[in-house]
Parts: structure tokens; C-alpha cells; sequence
């Protein structure tokens, strides 16, 4: 458990930045922070660093997490070693990075990432802005008090000093922990432009820890959202990979609508969201992504992104159907035009995208109960992530659960009793529709199999 104590900062000691020029030493008896609960890779950097004269903390995240009680998904170490000098240390180091210059020290496939203490940009260093204000390189080394304003949050600039094993606190987040209040360090609208990705950041803390945000930071945050289209669409990717397979998707969504930059990173779905059914088919896709990542099963952002822009894939795909397109063809240029869309704000690799189609493209194919045609979706390479998305859409009302039961029915049986199912004639009389054509035509399929 963590232990809280009255912090003794004395008035003199803080700046206008709200960053302590005389921190609180937390020590090893006021706090919880056990090494037992630091991965050895970790230790071991941060020993020889010790060791070899440097200054060497863990911190960031880790030190958030293992205060709250919780095993940190990574271990970072900051040192006021260069990391020139770092690599000397390790043999199995590789320097990596141009804005931000990092050590990355590999032990098997387990990373533990060392940066440089960093001091603040000043005028002697205008250069590394852009002209919205947000940095472009990020190399200027200083010391431990100059390295804490760069952090973003209080909650993630607490320093664990591996000499004595204390805890130092430039900026009251040992306090803001324990209020479970989200702050950011230094003026917020020029934290948010030097870097706009702190308003994701602040979302997928509030989201996954359960902070509140502070009314400044909240403040800042809903006047300056549009920042987020200076970001390159590959980097937003990767940030919304981390705010929806954290296992916090559903929470992260509503706080996102909540803050307004949904429409930053998904305008075609916000445009959707009134409608009740669509707005409950996400939000289940949200939780079931949820809940497979707390299962430790797999998930892949194909499915949460084919959720998103399903609404506007399927409006558009009705529109080309009106204009005289066959389905499959409607659908196809209906997706191409949506993703086409979509890359333009938060990139999506094709990889991902593939997998989208085929799911889109198997959902109007799931009313195939008989047949070559259902047992080529029942062999399908994305059958399951297809049929989860089926079943979503049942349960949100936008389609009869009918289909959903035949084809959960169906994967009870084995597979020779699969094939008899599938292969056993319908019932009642034969019908035009249904009589085997002897054509060399190709035949048509209602859903576009891709």
C-alpha cells in the first residue's frame, strides 16, 4: 500500500512553473515503492549507472504505477548520462531517435529505454519549434530540477532514485497520486503546443486510471483540441492504439466525446453517433475489446476501427445501391472512399485495413445458411472477427439475432457435422431462385466475398 505524508515544501522553494527548485525527499519509510516489484533488467541499468558515477532514477509511469500498486507495463530509467556514455556501459545498447535521442537497452526481447535529463527550450533554442510552438527536436541535456518541466504530468515526474531508494518530488505529484488528480505541469497552452498529444495522453490517464482532470488542464484541452491536426496521422495512430487496447476502450471513447476531439480523430463516425443503434453497436465493441484484453486474448485495431466507420461505410454503401450498383461493388467503393477518408486523420495501415473489408464484406454473406456460399464463410481467414461483429450488431439492434444464433449454433457442432448441416437441402418446395443454373457465368454473391 502507499503511504502519504504532509508535504513540507517551503514557499520559497516554488516557480512560477510550479516546478520545485528545493523538491521533497520522499524516503524509503514514507513510501511503498519496493524493488521486489522492479523488473531486474531495470535494476540492473540502474545500478550500473549508479555505479559507474551517474545520477540514475526510474521514472514516468513506472513510478505512478508501483505507488498505486500496480505492475508498470514498462520500466524507464532517466540518468544525466549522455547517451554516448550510456552505450559504453552496455554492449547491448542501440541509440535510437532524432527529436527525442534515446539508449534502448536490450536484454532478450525485454526493452528498458534510458533518456538523458533534458533542460527546458529557452530562447537560445528557438529553432527546435515550428511556428505553432510545438517542438520539433528535443536534445538539449540538463539536469534532474531542468528535466522534470519536460515531463508532461505531476502524476509521471516522480523520480526514484536508485542511491537511497527515495522518492523525488519536484511538483507535488506524489500528492496529486493520492487525490487521484491528473495536473499538468508548467503554463497548459503552451504544454499543449509544444506537443498536442498530451490531450490523449490526459484522456488515457484519466480513462485507465481513474483521475480526474484538473480544471485548467480540462479547460485548455476543449479550447485547443484542432492542435491535433498538426500531428502526423501515423503518430495519432499509435496514440489511439494505446487509448483503446489498454483495456479502458469504452471509458477512453465517452471521454473523448466528452472532451470534443473525437472529431479529430474519427469525424465520419462522430457524424453518426446520434443515431441510438449505432452509438450502442460501438460501444459494445468498446467494452467486448475490453474485456478480451483483461482475458490477455488477442485483439487487433482492424475490429475496432471496422465498428467506427461501419455506420458510414453502410450509409454510403445504401446510397451506391440506390444509384443502380450492384452491392458488392457499392460496398467496395463505399469502403475505399471511408478509408480513404479516415488515413487522412489517424493512419491506418493496410494490414488493418484488408481486415476491415473482409469483415465489412462478410456481414450481408452470414445470411448464407446453405451451400458453397456459407461454407466459404464459415472457412473464411476472418470468420471469427466477422461473426464477433455480427453478434455486436445483433445485440445493438441493427440486425435479427437470427443469423448470429445459427452461426454460434453451427460452431457447437465438429466439423463433419458442420458440413452436413450446411450441405443438407432447405426445406420446401424448390424455387426459381434456389434451382442449379448451368451457367459458365460466374455467380453473383449478395455480399461481396473478398
Amino acid at each position: 500500500m502507499m503511504k502519504w505524508f504532509k508535504s513540507k515544501r517551503q514557499k520559497k522553494g516554488i516557480s512560477n512553473d510550479g516546478v520545485s527548485t528545493d523538491p521533497v525527499i520522499i524516503t524509503r519509510s514514507e513510501h511503498g515503492v519496493s524493488r521486489k516489484n522492479i523488473d531486474e533488467p531495470a535494476l540492473k541499468v540502474l545500478y550500473r549507472l549508479h555505479k559507474s558515477g551517474y545520477q540514475a532514477c526510474l521514472v514516468g509511469g513506472a513510478v505512478r504505477d508501483l505507488l498505486l500498486g500496480r505492475h508498470p507495463k514498462d520500466f524507464d530509467v532517466a540518468t544525466d548520462a549522455t547517451p554516448e556514455q550510456v552505450s559504453k556501459l552496455f554492449r547491448n545498447c542501440r541509440l535510437i531517435g532524432r527529436r527525442f535521442r534515446l539508449a534502448h537497452i536490450h536484454f532478450g526481447r525485454h526493452i528498458i529505454e534510458v533518456a538523458t535529463f533534458r533542460a527546458p527550450h529557452g530562447e537560445l533554442h528557438e529553432e527546435h519549434h515550428d511556428e505553432s510552438g510545438r517542438v520539433l527536436r528535443d536534445n538539449v541535456y540538463g539536469e534532474i530540477h531542468d528535466d522534470v518541466w519536460r515531463r508532461d504530468f505531476t502524476a509521471n515526474a516522480l523520480y526514484y532514485n536508485i542511491a537511497d531508494f527515495s522518492i523525488i518530488d519536484y511538483v507535488g505529484g506524489f500528492e496529486d497520486i493520492a487525490n487521484k488528480r491528473l495536473r499538468l505541469i508548467g503554463d497548459q497552452e503552451t504544454r499543449y503546443r509544444e506537443d498536442p498529444v498530451r490531450m490523449l495522453r490526459a484522456i488515457r490517464f484519466a480513462s485507465k486510471l481513474d483521475f480526474s482532470i484538473d480544471d485548467s488542464c480540462k479547460q485548455a484541452i476543449l479550447e485547443m483540441g484542432s492542435l491535433l491536426g498538426d500531428i502526423p496521422s501515423s503518430r495519432l495512430f499509435e496514440e489511439v492504439l494505446k487509448l483503446f487496447h489498454s483495456g479502458h476502450a469504452e471509458e477512453s471513447f465517452y471521454t473523448l466525446q466528452e472532451y470534443d476531439l473525437l472529431k479529430y480523430l474519427f469525424p465520419d463516425a462522430v457524424k453518426e453517433l446520434h443515431d441510438k443503434t449505432t452509438s450502442e453497436f460501438i460501444r459494445l465493441a468498446m467494452q467486448s475489446t475490453d474485456d478480451r484484453v483483461k482475458l490477455d486474448k488477442p485483439v487487433t485495431p482492424a475490429f475496432l476501427f471496422a465498428a467506427l466507420l461501419w455506420a458510414p461505410v453502410r450509409k454510403q454503401t445504401e446510397a451506391n445501391v440506390e444509384a443502380g450498383m450492384h452491392y458488392a461493388v457499392a460496398l467496395q467503393k463505399a469502403a475505399t472512399k471511408l478509408v480513404s477518408s479516415q488515413v487522412q486523420h489517424v493512419s491506418i495501415p493496410k494490414r488493418f485495413t484488408t481486415t476491415m473489408r473482409d469483415i465489412w464484406a462478410l456481414q450481408s454473406r452470414f445470411r448464407n445458411h446453405s451451400g458453397r456460399r456459407a461454407y466459404s464463410v464459415l472457412h473464411h481467414p476472418k470468420f471469427r472477427a466477422a461473426y464477433d461483429f455480427l453478434c455486436l450488431r445483433a445485440n445493438a439492434g441493427e440486425t435479427d439475432l437470427d443469423d448470429c444464433r445459427w452461426w454460434t449454433e453451427l460452431q457447437e457442432h465438429n466439423p463433419e457435422q458442420q458440413n452436413k448441416i450446411i450441405s443438407a437441402p432447405k426445406h420446401g418446395p424448390r424455387t426459381r431462385s434456389n434451382k442449379p443454373k448451368h451457367s459458365n457465368k460466374p455467380k453473383r454473391d449478395e455480399g461481396g466475398n473478398r
